[in-house]
């Protein structure tokens, strides 16, 4: 196996003042009040809002009072799982800039200047968060890298070699990151914990086709990896899951699936979804589309296929479970249908998918009618709802009926507002 070095050393701290990301009373209440919040980025301005991070009452689906700002253009979010801090991707031509907030107080901390556009990041309980930058320029090495960023103090702490980095996955603990590539056949295991010790930061494992994403056992000790095979690379051989044990780093052999560009683990099942570039049929469902994805449903006791779900098409890049079993499947660039906004009878198809784990032998999917990608999924602990950014709108479902909530708060299912969403976090626990 390949390792590959620290390739750029520390570099001077960002001159943007920083605030502790953490707090230290339990009862303190941040200044909207609630103790249910949700955070959306809206991206683009409307009649009556500016681009940021809007607040969401998670209670009762409305707007709230109050808000962050987080650059021109916030696009995707992330948030370091004890909730306490949230990152927001400007977009904004030529700013390239990673929005921090602190989610107790609601407040923007800063923003770190990450060199190009990424489209994955991860953010740690250590005070340190990691993005993908394909375009990274490191000296001496192939453009694309990791970068490391600094919360506490703002800046950058270190950028790591991994060429035309795109997908970043932590494991549990945070120990792990697995790093994804464009067009390559292995995997980079990133140590963020050894940056800047001295000691080496990666190690390159081969012996995979096409990986895209990963999925960590509950222990850390074992990582499922979707090989997009022929959907990403004309050429290769098939779409695949591959385990990864990530003490040895031994990889094991491929179980063929449709396709696998993301999946999701609950329990001994793994749920993957992708597209075959031949078993593509939208056999079952009635629609005018001619091609479909599918999801495979994978039974880790034995590591076979148990059954093949037709589900939509496009680039499947989002998934979640809601807390009552229902999987929401989200891609870009499917088979639109029908216009959402005007109705005229007919089919209204978009990129969200709907499947029901709970009922044994279920064989089959629901398509919602709605248009566009899907941008953001959010699932709730005590609530039987799932938010979706599909088409720059934020939808709210009913997982016990998996259609929209319609309610006295939300009549349309849909929460109003005027700006453009992209993605959605749940602040708060509930």
């Amino acid at each position: 196996m390949k390792r590959v070095a620290l390739v750029l050393v520390v570099l001077v701290l960002g001159s943007v003042s920083f605030l502790s990301c953490g707090y230290s009373n339990s009862s303190y209440k941040p200044r909207s009040g609630l103790t249910t919040r949700v955070m959306a980025s809206q991206s683009v301005s409307g009649p009556t809002s500016v681009p940021g991070l809007i607040l969401i009452d998670g209670a009762i689906d409305t707007l709230a009072n109050g808000g962050v700002s987080a650059g021109t253009s916030p696009t995707l979010m992330a948030i370091s799982s004890d909730r306490k801090t949230v990152l927001a991707f400007d977009s904004a031509a030529n700013n390239n800039s990673v929005e921090v907030v602190n989610a107790k107080t609601e407040t923007a901390n800063g923003s770190v200047q990450i060199g190009g556009p990424t489209s994955s990041m991860v953010v740690l309980t250590t005070g340190f968060a990691y993005a993908a930058v394909p375009t990274a320029v490191v000296n001496g090495s192939p453009t694309g890298g990791v970068v490391v960023m600094n919360l506490s103090v703002g800046g950058l702490a270190a950028t790591i070699s991994v060429p035309n980095a795109q997908t970043l996955v932590a494991s549990p603990d945070g120990t792990k990151i697995l790093v994804f590539s464009g067009d390559s056949n292995a995997v980079t295991v990133m140590s963020p914990l050894l940056v800047n010790t001295g000691n080496p930061v990666t190690v390159t494992v081969p012996g995979f086709d096409r990986p895209v994403y990963g999925v960590f056992s509950s222990d850390g000790s074992t990582a499922y990896i979707m090989n997009c095979g022929p959907e990403c690379a004309s050429g290769s051989a098939s779409a695949s899951v591959q385990t990864l044990n990530l003490s040895s780093l031994a990889v094991g052999p491929p179980l063929l699936v449709d396709g696998a560009t993301i999946g999701w683990l609950s329990g001994s099942t793994l749920y993957v979804a992708g597209i075959s570039p031949t078993n593509n049929s939208c056999a079952g469902q009635t629609t005018a589309a001619v091609t479909c994805g599918r999801l495979d449903i994978i039974d880790l006791g034995s590591m076979t296929v148990a059954a093949s779900i037709v589900i939509t098409d496009g680039y499947h890049n989002r998934i979640d479970m809601s807390g009552n079993g229902q999987l929401f499947i989200g891609s870009y660039g499917c088979t639109t249908i029908g216009n959402v906004n005007n109705p005229q009878g007919g089919e209204v198809r978009g990129c969200l998918s709907i499947f029901d784990t709970t009922k044994a032998g279920n064989a089959s999917a629901i398509i919602p009618p709605d248009n566009g990608d899907v941008t953001g999924l959010q699932s709730f602990t005590s609530r039987d709802v799932e938010y979706v950014a599909e088409g720059g709108n934020l939808r709210v479902y009913d997982t016990a009926k998996d259609s929209l909530l319609l309610n006295s708060f939300i009549s349309t299912g849909t929460i109003s507002i005027s700006g453009r969403i992209i993605d959605v976090k749940a602040i708060d626990f509930f």
